[in-house]
């Protein structure tokens, strides 16, 4: 690990008070790299009355530009509307390396151009799955490919997502690092004393959408019900797929049986976890799976679908895997059923606590960030050529692309000089201050 200490700006539409896997990933990661003398700044959109800048735990300093999501939580795609506003946080900040996340984020995508552009050095970190064959996902590898012809260096979360990026983007597989997300073991703690066994609760936690497998639930958990009649579920979570769980357990009068929670603030996912002896997640498509960590580091055996980079995430003996399919996904839960006795919720939290760490975790990406720096500076005739080799229509277009964006970039250096924008003063947070601060993330969703 190199000694040298780095600036860096982390761009993506996904961020506080918003949360998830990609949130959690960025919030974590920038802890553990502030706590290693770096300096980090994140770039994300308004949420709500949420604009402007704002710090958080440890001096984290937030962009909230004043753009609104259009469509699932991103930014209205403008390609070169975002250049004045990154060019201006990149100098003020005296960036070294703009971090750009999640495939879908169009300000990510947008911000690693316009870096590129200016002579940043940029690192890309891929968090989903996509497919090669329907429209949306053929229009999404095109969109990644662009971004990624001209990235310092790629990370995924897991193999299996590291072969999908590198299919689908014709990215170096020697430029793509596998990197896990952890989780806090110091939030998710098993519960004081562990559960009876007179009842089986099952939680199921996620996004109520398609791609969760919602309609999956809603054919398993009437089986269930059916098979075992100690099962209980506890479902926590909302989406355009909840009126089919209410809807389902309605008709099998499963009221009694079935508890819909509705979203569930991250503040509170453990209690929720802590109430339960399995975790049943049911995606279709993951390239990670930061529920089953918390699940796990709780104490709770996990059934799960074998889809993505599921089965790389937890040992065999800590989860029971099934294909996406009811009558698998109803076998694996009656086998961890019969598997409850031999679990011990405080050894699994403890094996947790030795297999994922985001202090290791950001210091792998420390790695990745000086090899980013050590690539070569190119022109702009250089970098257009990676851009050729994208297709004979496509390559002409993104090269046609990156020329207007040089442009308008020189434009905007004639029109505001680097010179004129004021750069921040440099600021440390004393010790003592930092440890009085609120220090994790849930107290201050709690608080947002």
């Amino acid at each position: 690990m190199a000694d040298q200490k780095h600036r860096i700006l982390m761009v993506s539409d996904f961020f506080f008070p918003n949360f998830g896997g990609v949130e959690s990933h960025i919030y974590y990661l920038s802890q553990c790299l502030l706590k290693l003398g770096h300096k980090v700044v994140v770039m994300t959109h308004a949420y709500g009355n949420r604009s402007g800048v704002r710090y958080m735990t440890g001096g984290l300093k937030v962009y909230y530009v004043p753009w609104r999501p259009f469509l699932m939580q991103n930014t209205l795609p403008t390609v070169y509307g975002t250049l004045p506003i990154v060019r201006t946080i990149l100098v003020r900040e005296k960036i070294s390396l703009v971090h750009g996340h999640q495939a879908f984020s169009t300000l990510c995508h947008e911000a690693l151009m316009h870096a590129r552009t200016m002579g940043y050095k940029v690192v890309f970190t891929d968090h989903s799955l996509y497919g090669f064959a329907d429209i949306g996902s053929i229009h999404m590898n095109k969109v990644l490919q662009f971004t990624l012809a001209d990235v310092s260096q790629a990370i995924c979360v897991s193999h299996t997502s590291k072969e999908n990026t590198v299919l689908r983007s014709g990215l170096p597989p020697e430029k793509v690092f596998m990197i896990p997300n952890a989780v806090d073991t110091a939030m998710f703690k098993p519960a004081p004393e562990r559960l009876g066994n007179d009842e089986i609760i099952i939680v199921v936690i996620s996004r109520l959408v398609y791609r969760k497998g919602a309609d999956l639930l809603v054919e398993v958990i009437p089986e269930i019900c059916r098979l075992y009649p100690k099962v209980r579920f506890i479902v926590g979570g909302d989406g355009p797929k909840r009126v089919r769980l209410e809807e389902m357990r309605e008709k099998h009068s499963l009221q009694d049986r079935v508890e819909m929670l509705g979203s569930v603030p991250h503040a509170h996912v453990r209690s929720v976890l802590i109430s339960g002896h399995i975790f049943l997640n049911s995606s279709l498509t993951e390239a990670f799976c930061i529920a089953i960590l918390e699940a796990a580091s709780c104490g709770l055996l996990t059934v799960s679908t074998r889809v993505g980079g599921v089965p790389e995430v937890l040992p065999e003996d800590m989860i029971v895997l099934a294909e996406p399919d009811p009558s698998d996904m109803v076998r694996a839960t009656g086998k961890a059923i019969s598997l409850l006795p031999n679990i011990d919720p405080q050894q699994m939290h403890n094996r947790m606590k030795k297999l994922y760490d985001w202090h290791d975790v950001a210091k792998r990406t420390e790695i990745v960030y000086d090899r980013a720096l050590k690539c070569p500076d190119q022109n702009l005739l250089e970098r257009l050529s990676r851009y050729l080799s994208c297709g004979s229509w496509a390559g002409k277009i993104f090269c046609f692309v990156m020329i207007i964006d040089f442009l308008l970039w020189r434009l905007l250096q004639l029109w505001q000089p680097t010179e004129e924008i004021e750069e921040v003063p440099e600021f440390t947070l004393p010790r003592h201050q930092d440890e009085e601060i609120i220090s994790n993330f849930n107290q201050e969703q709690n608080l947002g």
